[in-house]
């Protein structure tokens, strides 16, 4: 899997709706129910008004995966924290009318389930959440009704995506934060809209860290000659700052 190009989307155990229930082993084991994420629900990511974007999640788009994935439920998206699996038969992915369900086994003789069992007893762990690369989606433009009239806003509708895990969560990403930052950044790097990317960074320049850099021959008259500046990202960032802050460059 390629990093770069995954995303994480988050919900509050309360949209999750996750619960502990008692497993049918009569060893009184406990198994794991709840959604890692919901169709149709309409989520600001970053400032839908200035530098993000809305986003929904079209229904039907685990289809695929789901038949050919091997996803894993994890903790705090820690690979090292493998609570159940698709292909061990301890995980159960499936698509229902509110979204993406999970029905996981917790194996407590794992002191890391066991833990998360009690966390969520106590309310420590906030959330639930899911990575993946996206496959397919769309870009419109939607109203928005503010203290200060309609407003303009895009929003992506995700049609498509490959699955790699799911995970309960102690921090949900929420606006503002760096992570919330990474979401714009690498779905912006998907949809491969130079303007789009660039009239968000104008407000946010950290954006530019997930902006693709076009290929550049280095052959023949197109290589770089010595006194030339070839417009580097660092270059671009700088002058988005200056003109942000109104800075003279």
């Amino acid at each position: 899997m390629n990093r770069s190009t995954e995303e994480r989307r988050d919900l509050a155990l309360a949209t999750a709706g996750v619960q502990l229930r008692a497993a049918d082993d009569g060893q009184g084991a406990r198994s794991f129910a709840g959604h890692a994420a919901v169709f149709g629900q309409r989520t600001a990511i970053g400032n839908p008004l200035t530098w993000g974007f809305y986003e929904e999640i079209a229904p039907g788009a685990f289809t695929k995966t789901l038949t050919e994935g091997d996803a894993r439920f994890l903790v705090d998206h820690d690979t090292r924290l493998v609570v159940s699996r698709v292909s061990a038969g301890s995980l159960r992915l499936a698509q229902d009318a509110q979204g993406l369900a999970v029905d996981a086994d917790l194996d407590t003789r794992l002191t890391y389930v066991n833990d998360l069992v009690v966390n969520l007893d106590l309310r420590n762990i906030t959330g639930m959440s899911f990575g993946f690369r996206t496959v397919k989606d769309d870009w419109e433009t939607v109203s928005v009704q503010t203290s200060e009239g309609d407003m303009e806003a895009e929003l992506r509708v995700i049609r498509e995506v490959q699955l790699f895990e799911v995970s309960a969560v102690t921090f949900p990403a929420y606006e503002g934060t760096d992570a919330a930052l990474r979401s714009v950044g690498v779905a912006l790097a998907a949809r491969g809209n130079a303007d789009a990317f660039d009239r968000r960074a104008a407000l946010r320049p950290e954006l530019l860290d997930f902006r693709p850099e076009p290929a550049e021959s280095t052959r023949g008259h197109d290589a770089p000659q010595p006194g030339e500046t070839t417009g580097s990202r660092q270059a671009r960032q700088m002058d988005l700052l200056a003109a942000r802050y109104r800075l003279a460059r």
